[in-house]
């Protein structure tokens, strides 16, 4: 399969740009799903902490446990997908990426309540940003890594618009992967990965304890130096002042456009504009910087 994808072009772009939208339909899950899982588990595991404390009374502490025990299981396959407004159980042929819903015209089909337009959106940019990627990369092993590192940035700045989280169970599995991949050599060497990590951590963390000393208020969560520093594992330190730059000018034109929504400056997360600032380098960044540096001789 993958010899037939690398000998037709053109079929390839199309069977990534289905697979993208299949892909975008599961990161909706994980979007919805994961704070709501992290959550839960952080009920429990404070409930478990307090339980064990011996200036904590157990009268206190029965209601609490008693709630969180109510908590129901919750995976990102189980249980089945169902209408947030009449508890409708989606059924598969409602569930097909994108088509499902402009069949249901973005209406349940139970109860006639709108259905979020975001789920096709992230469907549609999934699949088109799977598309840019072997078109960039190929069918080969950089392209399949690039379609992973790309997905995982599409679920983390879902999670974080919602949540403002950037959930480590997704962001230290993709820098120890940006490090495997680079020890052979996929994208940039061993030591440069080594370093864009380090680095990429470090910047930010600097910059916000600097910023915290001088106002004594926290710029910056800490998930956002980590999501640089998985940035730099996979593309390197030379690449970090180029996403700094892009994710600082997105982030800083949209909270203009809040401040002037709501007329006062309020906290937004900023890990979507990182992540999109690295899609860009991973995608042009070599681009962008060879048109910089040929503009000024």
């Amino acid at each position: 399969m993958l010899q037939l994808l690398q000998e037709n072009f053109g079929l390839a772009l199309l069977a990534f740009g289905i697979l993208g939208l299949c892909v975008g339909s599961f990161l909706n899950v994980v979007i919805h799903r994961m704070p709501l899982m992290m959550m839960r588990e952080w009920r429990r595991d404070c409930s478990q902490i307090l339980s064990e404390q011996a200036d904590i009374s157990v009268e206190l502490m029965t209601p609490v446990n008693q709630i969180v025990a109510k908590d129901t299981p919750l995976t990102l396959s189980l249980p089945r997908s169902r209408c947030p407004s009449c508890d409708h159980q989606i059924k598969w042929y409602e569930n097909i990426p994108l088509i499902s819903w402009l069949m249901l015209r973005g209406k349940c089909s139970s109860c006639q309540q709108a259905i979020s337009s975001r789920y096709p959106f992230v469907e549609v940019v999934t699949a088109l940003l799977s598309v840019l990627v072997i078109y960039k990369f190929g069918v080969s092993m950089q392209g399949l890594a690039a379609l992973i590192l790309v997905w995982t940035l599409v679920a983390l700045t879902g999670i974080d618009f919602d949540t403002q989280f950037l959930p480590d169970r997704l962001t230290f599995p993709l820098a120890g992967l940006g490090l495997a991949v680079n020890a052979y050599g996929l994208f940039i060497s061993p030591t440069a990965a080594i370093w864009g990590l380090l680095i990429g951590f470090f910047s930010l963390w600097i910059v916000v304890k600097i910023f915290y000393l001088i106002t004594k208020k926290h710029g910056m969560g800490a998930g956002d130096f980590k999501l640089l520093a998985v940035l730099g594992a996979w593309l390197g330190p030379m690449m970090l002042p180029l996403i700094i730059l892009l994710s600082s000018l997105l982030g800083s034109i949209i909270g203009l456009i809040l401040m002037r929504k709501h007329g006062e400056s309020k906290p937004f997360a900023f890990g979507p504009y990182i992540a999109i600032a690295g899609i860009i380098a991973l995608l042009y960044g070599s681009e962008i910087m060879t048109w910089y540096l040929n503009m000024y001789g």
